[in-house]
């Protein structure tokens, strides 16, 4: 095996296969081990108390939320920053970061729900249920992957704290946002939507430490995604 199949089985597979792994287990506690024990016995609750509540107003807010992390618009807005990425910074290691974790996330979410089977929510669904289980949600994990992946590199960019804190606020809104319409729409429990944090938070580190670290070798050479000479503080954000 070569010294970069092995890099890429140790940074980015293996990751992925235990984070897969955890996401498998943590859906078999949720629906087989854990549905007398609290939280979980309040989570139908918390799904018919948000119907209960619903208005015409927060319906619209809802909508808008749940089509920012849609699969059309994941995908549109991915390859539209990945564009602006790769044309502005001119290289292409943050453009690969990114969409390799909305990539990553995806797999992940959709062998989880082949491996886990989960009925949606017993309130009126505001939106037609996709063929997929409950568990886990995947408009939520894709806001993650894909809105705190945009996060992290313009934090990264960022040369000032209160801008970098500016972008972690305004970007994280839009996850936390989708995770309480998908609830609000009836799509999905609230272990779904946490479990979808873990997934799409988990994919971004992975990446960032596979794609973003500058310290990382890829046999004999550094990781060949940046022109010679681009400066960009990223193992800040690597975690290494």
């Amino acid at each position: 095996m070569s010294d970069v199949a092995v890099q890429v089985t140790k940074r980015v597979l293996l990751p992925l296969a235990l984070l897969f792994a955890v996401m498998v287990g943590l859906g078999l506690l949720v629906t087989r081990v854990l549905t007398r024990t609290w939280p979980f016995t309040v989570e139908d609750t918390v799904n018919r108390e948000l119907a209960a509540d619903r208005t015409g107003g927060w319906n619209d807010v809802s909508l808008v939320f749940s089509t920012l992390a849609s699969t059309q618009m994941i995908v549109v807005v991915t390859v539209l920053v990945a564009l602006v990425l790769r044309l502005v910074l001119h290289r292409w290691r943050e453009p690969l970061f990114l969409c390799a974790a909305v990539t990553a996330q995806a797999l992940i979410f959709l062998f989880t729900t082949m491996a886990i089977d989960r009925r949606r929510p017993a309130v009126e669904h505001m939106d037609v249920s996709p063929p997929t289980s409950s568990f886990p949600s995947g408009h939520t994990s894709a806001a993650v992957a894909l809105y705190v992946g945009i996060a992290v590199l313009l934090a990264l960019r960022a040369k000032r704290t209160p801008a970098k804190i500016a972008w972690w606020s305004l970007l994280v809104l839009v996850p936390v946002g989708v995770a309480l319409t998908r609830m609000y729409r009836g799509m999905h429990h609230p272990s779904d939507v946490v479990a979808s944090f873990l997934n799409g938070g988990t994919c971004v580190a992975i990446m960032a430490r596979a794609v973003l670290d500058r310290t990382l070798t890829w046999g004999r050479s550094k990781l060949p995604l940046t022109r010679s000479g681009d400066d960009v503080a990223a193992p800040a954000a690597a975690g290494g």
